[in-house]
């Protein structure tokens, strides 16, 4: 009997590693990207004799891609290697205060006494309170699927419902940081852990201080080579596996015999299949490619709020910068109104908060001899029409007097190449509906239950994975897509 065929629709992160999965499970894999190259969001370019990591720039937990090299008989040092920073991030706040966020949980909580004056018992008690959370919810809600009866019918689940209480859905994460702590520069640190699925903290329910023990307990890494080396080394891998991939070669249409996916058309060409697995997000999968078909829509889940977007200046620096690290966070002078900004008004306030990545700093050959490679970001609204071309320039402007107020130097004349993606550039590159990063949104309480299953259930043998699905977005979430998907398949 010959190999069942699973066709895989985009090859992001989550992409590639569904192909990995289904490979070791014994299926004949296909995937096609409309793309020149393979990593959606996690890309990058060269300009200039600089190199920059263009997408995701944080890693952390490191095991679900060592995971994917054990599963197929692999050891996984043979092929991806990547060091554990002492050091996750640089914060800089606009009274002065420079606060280091080192790994060691103890060295971290003496940092924040000193800088803050918070007691050390305020800080322990919040980690203990993110990691009860992890602990309730990790198994249960992000390496199961939320849509299978299954998942609820065993007594790992049952202990996680009755804990329930304790995630701290019913309020939201800045109304649950101003009881942990007084120190309002506090408050703003873990408000700012909203960001990482592009919500907002004062609407996104208190289960998201989750997100900082997985910070704080598994650490943050940089990969040898970058980010972009785990796109490499993970195609590699599928490669090795007998996965073809087939670039610059977008899927044009989800081809339904009644309600079965049967096969993807390519360039006119009708590609007959088992099953597919869609890691375009989920609103172009059925506006695009399954447009004819619109009754068999989700509206509500299609209909929901999106997640924030990016704007980032790629920007090569003729000078080295000794204060900064590999991460580093400018706050704004005033959070609330900055996400008022982006939430309400749909606009880019005057005084956004800047993250800045300097991949040169562990990887010197990013950057010519006394240069840095900059990734300058900042939390935008989704793609709803505004005027980019005016947003941007009076963005850029207030980036760099902030930067240049906080670090000392004018550096704007530190600029020698620069290169700019905003959220019509992350929808047009990536097929990111209005360039939201993450989906949809997580600001409401049951947010996580509402993203798309993983499952299509009205289309038989339609799947899908990444960032706009269940569990969400970031690259730990979308490789536990891919797991999500590839359980609820049988060996082939």
């Amino acid at each position: 009997m010959s190999a069942k065929k699973a066709l895989i629709i985009g090859a992001g992160i989550a992409g590639i590693a569904t192909a990995i999965r289904l490979a070791v499970k014994g299926y004949q894999v296909e995937v096609f990207e409309a793309n020149n190259y393979p990593g959606g969001k996690l890309s990058e370019f060269e300009q200039d004799g600089f190199r920059f990591d263009a997408g995701p720039s944080l890693f952390t937990m490191p095991q679900y891609v060592d995971e994917l090299f054990t599963l197929a008989g692999k050891n996984p040092a043979d092929f991806f290697r990547y060091q554990k920073l002492d050091v996750v991030c640089q914060y800089f706040y606009e009274d002065g205060t420079k606060l280091t966020a080192y790994v060691d949980a103890d060295k971290f909580t003496q940092e924040i006494t000193q800088q803050t004056g918070e007691p050390e018992a305020a800080v322990k008690k919040y980690l203990k309170n993110s990691s009860t959370i992890y602990s309730i919810t990790n198994h249960v809600f992000l390496e199961k699927s939320l849509h299978r009866l299954s998942t609820y019918l065993n007594f790992e689940t049952l202990r996680s419902i009755l804990k329930f209480p304790q995630i701290d859905a019913f309020r939201n994460m800045h109304r649950a940081n101003e009881r942990f702590f007084k120190d309002t520069r506090m408050v703003q640190f873990y408000d700012r852990y909203a960001t990482y699925n592009g919500s907002n903290p004062y609407a996104a329910p208190a289960t998201l201080n989750v997100i900082p023990h997985l910070e704080q307990h598994y650490g943050a890494y940089f990969p040898e080579g970058g980010m972009y080396s785990i796109v490499t080394s993970l195609v590699k891998l599928a490669e090795s596996l007998g996965v073809q991939f087939h670039y610059n070669s977008p899927v044009d249409e989800i081809v339904l015999e009644g309600r079965n996916a049967k096969a993807i058309k390519v360039k006119g060409e009708v590609i007959s299949d088992d099953l597919i697995v869609s890691n375009m997000d989920v609103w172009f999968t059925y506006h695009r490619l399954l447009k004819q078909h619109s009754q068999l829509f989700p509206k509500k889940i299609l209909s929901q709020e999106r997640s924030s977007s990016a704007l980032i200046f790629y920007w090569g620096i003729k000078k080295r910068f000794a204060q900064l690290d590999l991460h580093n966070i400018f706050f704004s002078a005033d959070y609330k109104a900055e996400f008022d900004h982006i939430w309400q008004d749909k606009d880019i306030y005057h005084d956004p908060t800047i993250y800045l990545n300097i991949s040169s700093k562990y990887k010197p050959d990013d950057a010519p001899e006394g240069c840095e490679n900059w990734f300058t970001m900042i939390n935008v609204p989704a793609n709803t029409g505004q005027d980019w071309d005016s947003l941007i320039p009076t963005a850029r402007q207030s980036i760099l007097k902030k930067l240049s107020n906080l670090l000392g130097e004018d550096i704007s004349q530190l600029i020698t190449c620069e290169s700019i993606l905003d959220p019509r550039g992350i929808e047009s590159g990536t097929s990111s509906y209005q360039g939201s990063l993450y989906g949809t949104s997580s600001n409401s309480r049951f947010a996580a239950f509402l993203r798309h299953a993983n499952r299509s259930s009205k289309i038989k043998n339609l799947y899908f994975c990444g960032g706009s699905v269940h569990p969400g977005g970031g690259i730990p979430l979308c490789l536990l897509s891919a797991k999500i998907v590839s359980d609820g398949l049988p060996v082939n």
